[in-house]
């Protein structure tokens, strides 16, 4: 078993997690929400909010723990997770050389998966984990888990910074021994029937007296009405057995001076054992700057510095506040459209002005006890309290749309920006402020499937979407690391004689359930999602080796094809990965073509640009796919290291039959030999569209006349390559 270490700022480290007053004897209950969500969120048996002692770990929330006590800080899987900079995974303690012989693993917990995010002080320091624990090992824990377990763990730092706040002056609260009429510092005296008995003239000039004024009088007459009869009841035990021992003596009391005015005092009492009976004394301190500050600092951790409006925690508290009365709301989440653009045209001093101003709108839809806020970025978010009426909901969202239409000035800019929005009401939709948001954002993503400037209403079936898109998401992780992607292959002929030139490698999924999936099944699940820079590497190394194991049997000039996927240019570096992958196989890099679309190239320009500029430094050609379908095709072709176009099926299935499609086809033909650049055709499905293409003067050609996307060994016997497939495709 592999200890945790301890930093050189362990000290430090100990010295903030003392400021907040907890221990295994005082769970936080503001916490037990946050872990009830994290276990619902994941679905783990078991989550917990664990603070790590200087030798021992406590719990200050968990479920799913029959009876939390304390463990040893050596065996403690957080201990380990604060010194991670982020979310530590664990998917199976078992294969984990740090915990396989963890007595947490080894003995009745049975710890096999453990998912867990750091919990740091406004000073940085570490002072223990939020994490998710299971009995069973889970490999699926993705990018998507992380962050949602980082939004759940900024909850949960918000929560014990408010308890810092609370015990603070328990630890800056000066003490005396003896009542002192001359002492600086604020002190009052009673007697045991409560009647003040001495008032120093430091205390006279906070409460607005003298300290002659009031004397034999009742004491509480110095603290509001509604107080006086708990004060009263504090007394009565304490003079029952002498001492203040086990009584809840208040750090905090307000008091009242003679004009009415209540302030804020911090409160240490004694009780005196004097020959004539017992007195008490109190040190009173003016705690209303610190009321001020705590507020102040409130207010700087609820908003946003940008617009002034409530911040991604504030909105959460102030959503969590109302359906606590409970009392129903409604919750519209809002992004803006096209802001971005606007952002790296203009600038982000332009920017910042649009988001001012969307502020200033949104702050003037909302009135009583409803709340505007910016929750990062380009999103905000309306809490219309009290609102349940989704008709009248509905009439604030459609104004939301409407406001942001408006133009924007800024800085002489006239700018138009239009938003989406998604709405939940509770508690139709939810009871529970972290649901209802959560419904909320699932309505904007629906809107922003729809379009522009949509608005969308949550409906259940969008939670069983999110859930199906997250299973999904589950078994593509799956299929990457235990090997269900194939590669097939569509051969490229030259139009001129039907020779073999190459193939177009094209991914396949082998399903253990559902059998051999089509990329249309997939393939927008794995652009858009983390694995899809994982897939493209080793699509690209998967090809590379069946091109070169083909050139050396039986096709010296074969030429292979590879799509790439946006993220490939994000995510490490491409033109390594090309350069290893053809010195590794022995590929020429005149065998390799890259296949972009446009959407990748308008989506990442200068990025995209400089990377297939580096990449046709190596030799690799470089081909255009879907070529005429976009909006920038002439214009990008000035500026990319192009080899070749590909010209879209669509228009070669139309172009017997439509004028129109047969003038585009020649006019990318024309395009193409203008640049000195190669053609090839796809979707040719019968002979007489390959002597046309062939005629206006395309070069290769693709399509199921010359066949269909085949495994690896089809292909090879297909077209007499000795061999068949390099030893598998799996």
């Amino acid at each position: 078993m592999k200890c945790p270490s301890i930093l050189p700022s362990e000290p430090e480290r100990l010295r903030s997690l003392d400021a907040y007053g907890l221990g295994s004897d005082r769970p936080l209950p503001s916490l037990d929400p946050v872990v009830r969500i994290a276990a619902r969120m994941f679905g783990m048996p078991v989550a917990a909010v664990n603070l790590i002692g200087s030798d021992h770990v406590f719990f200050a929330a968990s479920t799913g723990i029959d009876e939390p006590v304390d463990m040893s800080r050596d065996v403690s899987f957080c201990a380990h997770a604060i010194n991670q900079g982020d979310v530590m995974v664990v998917p199976d303690a078992l294969t984990d050389e740090r915990f396989h012989d963890n007595p947490l693993v080894t003995g009745r917990a049975c710890l096999r998966f453990y998912a867990g995010v750091p919990l740091l002080s406004p000073d940085g320091h570490a002072l223990g984990a939020l994490c998710v624990i299971d009995s069973v090992p889970h490999k699926d824990f993705s990018d998507e888990d992380c962050e949602r377990l980082r939004e759940l763990a900024r909850m949960a730092a918000d929560r014990l910074e408010l308890r810092r706040i609370e015990v603070a002056p328990e630890h800056s609260r000066p003490a005396f021994d003896e009542f002192a009429r001359n002492a600086p510092n604020p002190l009052i005296a009673f007697d045991a029937d409560a009647r003040l008995i001495g008032c120093n003239g430091a205390a006279a000039m906070l409460l607005g007296r003298t300290p002659e004024q009031g004397l034999g009088e009742p004491v509480d007459t110095l603290l509001p009405e509604r107080d006086r009869v708990a004060f009263r009841a504090l007394l009565a035990p304490a003079v029952a057995q002498g001492s203040l021992d086990g009584l809840a003596v208040p750090k905090d009391i307000i008091g009242l001076r003679t004009d009415g005015v209540e302030l804020l005092l911090g409160l240490t009492l004694f009780l005196h054992r004097e020959p004539d009976g017992i007195t008490f004394s109190a040190h009173l301190q003016d705690c209303s700057e610190r009321r001020e500050r705590e507020n102040a600092l409130r207010r700087m951790a609820s908003t946003d510095g940008l617009t002034g409006l409530a911040n991604r925690a504030g909105f959460f508290r102030r959503v969590e506040e109302v359906l606590t009365r409970p009392s129903p709301a409604a919750v519209i989440m809002i992004d803006l459209d096209g802001f971005k653009d606007v952002n790296d045209t203009l600038g982000h001093a332009i920017g910042d002005g649009i988001l001012q101003q969307v502020g200033h709108r949104l702050q003037a839809l909302v009135d009583g006890d409803g709340v505007a806020a910016r929750i990062g970025g380009d999103e905000f978010a309306l809490l219309l309290a009290g609102t349940a009426d989704l008709s009248r909901a509905g009439e604030v969202a459609h104004a939301v749309l409407t406001t942001i239409e408006d133009p924007i000035v800024v800085d002489g800019h006239e700018v138009r920006v239009a938003a989406s929005c998604g709405l939940a009401v509770a508690p139709l939709h939810a009871s529970e402020a972290l649901e209802l948001i959560s419904n909320a954002d699932l309505a904007l993503f629906k809107a922003k499937s729809i379009g522009r400037a949509q608005c969308f209403t949550f409906q259940p079936a969008l939670r069983m979407e999110a859930v199906a898109r997250r299973l999904y998401s589950m078994e593509l992780h799956r299929a990457a690391h235990e090997g269900e992607f194939l590669l097939f292959y569509q051969p490229q002929v030259r139009l001129s004689d039907g020779a073999l030139t190459g193939a177009e490698a094209l991914i396949r999924w082998l399903h253990p359930e559902r059998g051999l999936l089509a990329p249309a099944a997939f393939l927008p699940a794995l652009e858009g999602g983390p694995l899809a820079a994982t897939v493209g590497a080793w699509t690209l190394e998967e090809a590379c080796a069946q091109a070169a194991y083909w050139r050396r049997n039986g096709a010296p000039d074969f030429r292979m094809g590879v799509n790439l996927f946006g993220a490939q240019f994000r995510v490490g570096d491409l033109t390594e990965q090309v350069r290893s992958a053809l010195e590794r196989h022995g590929l020429p890099p005149e065998a390799l073509e890259l296949e972009v679309t446009e959407n990748i190239v308008l989506d990442h320009d200068d990025l995209v640009l400089d990377t297939l500029q580096r990449v046709r430094a190596l030799g690799v050609g470089v081909s255009f796919d879907d070529f005429g379908t976009g909006f920038a095709s002439l214009s990008l072709l000035k500026r990319y290291p192009l080899t070749r176009i590909k010209i879209d099926r669509s228009f070669v299935e139309a172009m017997l039959e439509s004028e129109r499609d047969a003038s585009v086809v020649r006019a990318i033909l024309d395009i193409t030999r203008s640049f000195a650049l190669d053609s090839i055709a796809e979707g040719i499905e019968q002979d007489v569209q390959r002597i046309r293409l062939f005629r206006e003067g395309c070069v290769h050609g693709q399509g199921y006349l010359f066949g269909q996307a085949l495994s690896a060994d089809q292909f090879a016997q297909a077209f007499g390559l000795g061999g068949g497939s390099r030893i598998s495709n799996g």
